[in-house]
């Protein structure tokens, strides 16, 4: 995909995330640094569907070892990790 902006990864970084483990409502106190994985607010199940869901929208690929906490952990770590593929 050319051209993809870090916002247009962002938002659908956190759009998936609202659906998925907000129920579609946006959560007042989620924001781009909260972490996902590490405070368990996400578990595996969402992890991989997320890393599938981005492999997906942005025809990238993910390494198996590139699917943890380093590169999952928030909105921003995620982002920054999609842009970098996406070069």
């Amino acid at each position: 995909m050319s051209q993809v902006t870090a916002d247009t990864i962002k938002t659908e970084v956190r759009k998936f995330l609202e659906e998925n483990l907000f129920s579609g409502k946006p959560e007042g106190s989620f924001t781009d640094d909260t972490p996902l994985i590490s405070s368990r607010l996400m578990d595996s199940i969402v992890a991989l569907k997320l890393v599938s869901h981005l492999e997906t929208i942005f025809n990238i690929e993910f390494e198996a070892h590139e699917v943890d906490q380093d590169n999952l952990d928030t909105v921003n770590v995620i982002t920054e990790f999609v842009a970098k593929k996406c070069q």
